[in-house]
């Protein structure tokens, strides 16, 4: 009898689902090694215990099966049944190795199991090394999965073990495998001149290319020459990478997976291997190079009156950098004058025409690191867009805007040709109250009528601001109101840059949705349209390596900001309150744009702090004294976390102009250390 109560309170709870539900989603192990199986549709998580992972890792992405379900919490559980895309397949750790067999054990705070590396494949590694290991198989019967060493990392080099680090973990691999390279070389290093004569040849006009002083992969290039009916030619000149990555092979495969270029402080993880990146496809001066274009006819007014695109041939007849440029614009003197002068008036006029129709002019600041010869940052340069950067960004926008709007009038069977759109959504609503409560306390009105006009408003407190001390907080504020954007063949229009129809046509090299773009756009040259079904999962999937790149970035800066600031421990800087929560305030120096923490403990002694999140600041109980995101203050480096890439600072009483005379004993102490 009691048996049965029991049973029968058993099944109150818990439920069988039948035959087992299949669905898929990505699997996230936490520090404990249980795992839970996030899926996209928001039907709920599914836990997975460690036995029942059947060869998966952190981040992979699976097919699991329900196969317990909780009446009550609604709580379910599962097992892998596949596992359908690795997120990652190189590690860093360090090897065991013995008479008879090896072992590498990944650095990772996820459980996950030791390598077994087969004495051939241990690349020279010996015992205890640090090395990168790749996982090559993983099969069902085997107790351990399979790899080999594929690069030894030198004990002095930390530096470069934290960059590889960052990028296995977000699942770029560090090398091309042996097939990737093969095809690789097999690509012909000399132009077919059969394949010449079906371009269009624009070798004749004058084109220059204009990039960073550092880069070695130049996949745009401008040409320009003035007609006779008083208008001027201006020629938008893409790499063609697809040319020389084909579909269905390993260089493709292998292009897909990574799905972009990451760029790093002190390197570059190409998308494709270098001789592709850098030689082949890369339109170095005085080379014939083949190109996919985009030529306009425009008047001196901006006004674009025809445009061709196809594929072409170019020889570029000098390089650029985007200091070169600028130097001759600012100084009216240089090499091609009059071509530099009379392409930075269209883009200007073609920039304002622009934020005529209500694009968004949000303004972004860069740092770039200079570095010494091991890799460490000896300083940091805030990079700031200039008349030569939008001189390139407006071509390129132009170029970009015309194909997509070319491709989507295409339609085959009366079904519009899936295509990989760059789509910007309209900022949520509920985002955007609180951000527009805060503006509205320093003056800034905002009208909410219609997407047009809260680009309006944006653009207008975005010009009031330029100078005042609230400017920073609210541009930071404004941005994060924004949605992201991303990739997909349902087009819903760029909000942010007030275009109907917008793709990325112009980066070929290191995005791989432009490959895509510039492989549906020659079908529908060839008058062939093709119908790529799987064309929506391909723009999900770079929407996510572009994701993960982002990070990856993001991560390399502060971790070269935080080496940066290791050197300056004790020293004195000004700067902004970045960002607030309940445990302190993040501050962001003015010179070198390293944000760090100060804690409220550090705080303790001269009040209890609150944080008051209307306000985006942190109040004392009894003083009143606010910190206040876009406050300026002084703090000084008390701590450099490498491991965590964590800055902590201290707040230096009077740095928010409460007693000057020990404000300017604090930075004047700073600047004598820093001597």
């Amino acid at each position: 009898m009691n048996k049965k109560k029991t049973k029968q309170k058993k099944n109150t709870t818990t439920k069988n689902t039948g035959p087992a539900l299949s669905t898929t989603g990505i699997l996230e192990v936490t520090r404990s090694g249980i795992g839970y199986v996030l899926i996209s549709d928001g039907s709920g998580d599914i836990l997975v215990r460690p036995g029942d992972f059947n060869t998966a890792l952190n981040g992979d992405t699976v097919r699991v099966k329900v196969v317990k379900e909780s009446f009550t919490t609604g709580r379910k559980e599962g097992r892998v049944t596949e596992v359908l895309q690795r997120k990652q397949t190189e590690f860093i750790g360090h090897l065991q190795l013995s008479t008879n067999f090896a072992f590498f054990i990944p650095d990772t705070d996820k459980p996950m199991p030791d390598l077994f590396i087969p004495l051939n494949k241990l690349n020279g590694a010996k015992h205890k090394e640090r090395v990168v290991a790749r996982l090559v198989r993983w099969d069902k019967d085997d107790k351990k999965p399979v790899g080999e060493i594929i690069s030894i990392i030198k004990s002095e080099d930390e530096n470069d073990a934290a960059m590889k680090e960052l990028l296995a973990e977000n699942g770029f691999p560090l090398f091309f495998e042996k097939a990737v390279l093969d095809e690789t070389a097999q690509l012909p290093a000399t132009l077919d001149t059969a394949e010449i004569k079906r371009r269009k040849d624009c070798r004749d006009i004058l084109t220059f290319t204009i990039d960073p002083v550092d880069a070695k992969d130049f996949d745009d290039a401008i040409s320009f020459r003035p007609l006779q009916n008083g208008s001027f030619e201006i020629g938008v000149h893409i790499a063609d990478v697809s040319y020389y990555v084909e579909p269905e092979t390993a260089l493709d495969e292998e292009a897909y997976k990574r799905a972009t270029s990451v760029y790093l402080p002190d390197r570059v993880n190409p998308m494709l291997p270098e001789k592709i990146s850098n030689e082949l496809c890369s339109l170095r001066p005085h080379e014939d190079k083949f190109t996919f274009s985009a030529i306009f006819q425009i008047t001196p007014k901006a006004e674009v009156k025809q445009y061709w695109l196809g594929r072409t041939v170019i020889h570029s007849d000098h390089r650029f950098t985007y200091e070169d440029v600028q130097e001759i614009i600012e100084k009216k003197e240089g090499k091609y004058l009059d071509e530099i002068l009379l392409l930075n008036d269209i883009a200007q006029r073609l920039r304002k025409q622009r934020f005529k129709k209500g694009a968004i002019n949000f303004s972004s600041q860069e740092v770039r690191f200079k570095l010494d010869e091991q890799g460490k940052p000896v300083g940091i340069v805030v990079k700031e867009s200039k008349e030569a950067h939008q001189l390139i960004e407006e071509l390129m926008l132009l170029a970009n805007r015309t194909v997509a709007e070319n491709v989507s009038k295409i339609e085959l069977n009366n079904k519009l040709i899936p295509f990989p759109y760059r789509v910007h959504d309209q900022p949520d609503e509920e985002k955007l109250r609180p951000f527009i409560e805060f503006a509205r306390k320093y003056g800034h009105r905002f009208d909410i009528s219609s997407p047009e006009k809260i680009a309006s408003s944006f653009n207008q407190m975005l010009e009031d601001v330029q100078g005042k001390p609230e400017q920073h907080v609210l541009e930071q504020l404004g941005i994060r109101t924004m949605a992201k954007a991303a990739y997909t063949t349902q087009n819903i229009g760029h909000y942010g840059l007030a275009f109907e129809y917008y793709c990325h046509f112009t980066s070929p090299i290191r995005r791989y949705p432009d490959v895509l773009v510039h492989r549906v756009l020659q079908s529908i040259l060839l008058s062939k349209p093709v119908m790529d079904k799987k064309m929506e999962e391909k723009c999900k999937h770079c929407s996510e390596r572009e994701r993960a790149a982002m990070e990856c970035e993001r991560a390399g800066n502060k971790y070269k900001q935080v080496e940066f600031m290791k050197s300056r421990l004790g020293e004195v800087f000004e700067g902004v309150v970045s960002g607030v929560a309940s445990f302190g305030f993040w501050v962001e120096t003015i010179e070198h744009k390293c944000e760090g923490l100060v804690s409220v403990i550090s705080l303790s002694d001269y009040d209890d702090f609150r944080l008051i999140e209307s306000d985006y600041s942190l109040v004392g109980k009894r003083s009143g004294r606010q910190f206040k995101m876009g406050d300026k203050v002084a703090i000084k480096v008390v701590a450099a976390n490498l491991e965590k890439r964590q800055l902590d600072y201290e707040w230096i009483l009077g740095g928010n102009g409460e007693k000057k005379e020990e404000k300017g004993s604090s930075r004047k102490k700073g600047k004598s250390k820093r001597k």
